[in-house]
């Protein structure tokens, strides 16, 4: 098996800031990056032209692409149709945010997708999900649902409702193994189509979850937890555990083939949320991947 993927590595993953975490992403190997930008210094309303102009030349200067931004708004996505034209107003600004740094692609959470298709859940995620759909195929572009709130089959059932494929998928195997108890290799070829991005990342389920537990849903207790509120429950074990590839549930020998043979050409993502070494951990997976290149 040859993979011709580049590597990206998340940025924020390093915990150092955007411009030091650029720095390292090189040092590390990889070929480019995913970055967070919803709030702080990569807000679109706190980045004005002049300091994105700035942004893209220095990544230009470190030889490093932008794989993907990271747009997720947290809370429970995009299932409260009362919050969701200012969700949706803020997820364009992001895509126009990315495609101006020089990627088409944006990540995010949409919420878990309800089995009942005739709720106002389901309708509520179905209207902005189209409608940012709409608005990224208008760019040549996609917001990519990551995977791990509900199953893969249920996934592309909701996606195929859709009126365009500007809502895709950024897949990451992990989140299937720790969560859903999904297979991430039958996953990858039930979603092939969507697939736009993923994340390279590795964990084990240590007892069943509810993944309302994880990711919230509208009238289901909390309000779903936080990127830094599931790692520590990846890091305490509590239902699941996030390791180091190979480590884990995901196989990688038959998933890297499947990324083959599903034709996915590009980029494999490293995220990595748990640990006190991320440097070390990021430069291992940069390892990992490339023994399969």
């Amino acid at each position: 098996m040859k993979l011709t993927n580049k590597i990206g590595v998340i940025v924020d993953s390093f915990g150092v800031g955007v411009k030091e975490g650029l720095k390292k992403a090189q040092e590390v190997g990889a070929d480019g990056v995913q970055i967070y930008a919803v709030d702080g210094e990569m807000d679109p309303a706190a980045l004005t032209p002049d300091k994105r102009l700035e942004l893209r030349a220095y990544i230009d200067d470190l030889g490093l692409d932008i794989a993907a931004l990271c747009g997720d708004l947290g809370g429970h996505g995009f299932q409260d149709g009362a919050a969701n034209a200012a969700k949706v107003e803020k997820s364009k600004r992001i895509l126009d945010l990315a495609v101006e740094l020089g990627t088409s692609i944006v990540t995010t959470h949409i919420g878990i997708v309800p089995d009942d298709k005739n709720g106002p859940i389901y309708d509520a995620m179905q209207k902005a999900c189209d409608e940012l759909g709409r608005y990224a195929k208008s760019m040549n572009a996609y917001f990519a649902i990551e995977t791990g709130p509900e199953r893969a089959s249920h996934l592309k059932a909701f996606l195929d409702t859709l009126s365009t494929n500007g809502v895709s998928v950024n897949f990451d195997p992990a989140n299937m193994v720790m969560v859903t108890g999904d297979d991430p290799v039958q996953g990858l070829i039930t979603l092939k189509d969507y697939i736009v991005h993923t994340h390279v990342k590795d964990g084990k389920q240590l007892r069943p979850i509810d993944p309302r537990d994880v990711y919230g849903f509208l009238g289901y207790g909390g309000k779903g937890l936080d990127h830094a509120e599931i790692a520590e429950m990846a890091t305490s074990g509590a239902a699941f555990q996030e390791v180091p590839l190979g480590e884990g549930g995901v196989d990688f020998d038959a998933y890297f083939a499947a990324v083959q043979q599903i034709g996915y050409t590009g980029y494999l993502t490293i995220e990595r949320e748990v640990g006190t070494q991320p440097e070390i951990d990021i430069r291992r997976a940069v390892e990992f991947i490339k023994r399969y290149k």
